[in-house]
Parts: structure tokens; sequence; C-alpha cells
């Protein structure tokens, strides 16, 4: 592989973290990678890939013996069953590809495809402010859940982290009334009561 350090760009201000790259797929430094969205277009999305370090909570027994390169160059990159291989430049057999095993995938934001009518990205959602219909304030988003049939919104009370005192509302039509990126606000139809 190439200088870790050469040819990056600074980070930038809208990273996202997109996914992690599990194994080596072949012989000829093709990676696999997991993605984070049931819909992997955001890997799809940018040819340039920045990468950190497992966080504590990532693989065991990754064991570094070179230092793992701050920029891909994704030459290309394809589904595959429920991950993404990909292959990039200066990653040229096996031996390459193990050696980017447990890194964390990081893609611009402001290279995600736009996304469709009433189609929001996750990472969009977290942060904005919930209130129902008759104007009470029910908390912030801080997650959601992919159930498969939809996500579910996760609301906590500002400042709050106890999971207890959340509260997890379906986000479809029968609940979700508007969402406003630029007034960062969603209406529901949802009671202080539940």
């Amino acid at each position: 592989m190439a200088d870790p350090g050469a040819d990056v760009a600074p980070w930038p201000d809208d990273a996202i973290e997109v996914g992690i790259i599990i194994d080596a797929w072949g012989v000829k430094g093709w990676f696999k990678v997991k993605p984070f969205s049931a819909d992997p277009q955001a890997l799809f999305s940018s040819r340039r890939w920045l990468l950190k370090p497992p966080d504590a909570s990532g693989p065991r027994g990754v064991v570094r013996s070179t230092p793992l390169p701050a920029l891909l160059k994704i030459t290309a990159a394809k589904e595959h069953g429920d991950v993404v291989v990909a292959q990039a430049q200066d990653v040229v057999d096996r031996a390459g590809a193990e050696a980017l095993r447990g890194a964390r995938v990081f893609v611009s934001r402001g290279s995600f495809p736009t996304a469709g009518p009433d189609e929001y990205y996750w990472v969009d959602l977290v942060g904005l402010s919930v209130f129902n219909r008759q104007g009470e304030f029910l908390g912030d988003v801080v997650g959601l859940i992919d159930t498969g049939p939809h996500s579910v919104l996760r609301i906590a009370p500002t400042g709050v982290t106890d999971e207890a005192a959340q509260r997890l509302i379906p986000f479809v039509a029968a609940f979700v009334d508007s969402v406003s990126l630029t007034d960062r606000r969603i209406t529901v139809d949802w009671g202080l009561d539940y």
C-alpha cells in the first residue's frame, strides 16, 4: 500500500460513518464492507472513503502490522448479499485487504445521493425536535431502530440519557404528520401520555 498520509484532504466536517470493513474478499485486493444502512447507496456515492481505526467496541483481535491508510480511492464497489465488496487503488492483494479489517468507513454527507420526496437519511433526523399536534414538546430524536418494515424514532427529553425515559414512535405516515429539516422539527400524532 502507498503512504497512508499521502494525498489526503482534510477531514470533512460532514463526514458520516457508513460501514465497517469486515474481511478480505478473494485474492486480488477486494474487501467486504458491512454497511450501516439497508440501502448502501452512500458507499456507492463516493469514490473517496475515509478510514478510522476500530473503536473499542469493534472487532477484537485485530492486530495492525501496517498503518491504516486515512483514505481509500475506490475503483469498484458492488452489492454482494448483505455486504458491499469493494476494490481500492493501492490495495492489490489479499494481504492488503486483510490489513484493512476493522476499519471504520466514512464518506462526506455532501456526496450522499439526493433523497426523494418524503425520504430522509437517519443522520438528518437525529437531533430534530419532536412536537405533537397540540404543540407539546416530546423530546429530540436520539436515534432510530430498523424493524424491517419501517423505522422507529427514539425520542428522549433534552439532556436525558436514560433509555427508560425514551419514547418509541413508528416513523410511518399514520403517526408522522410532517418533517422539516430546515426548521429541525418533526410533528407527530402522539400524546404525552403514551
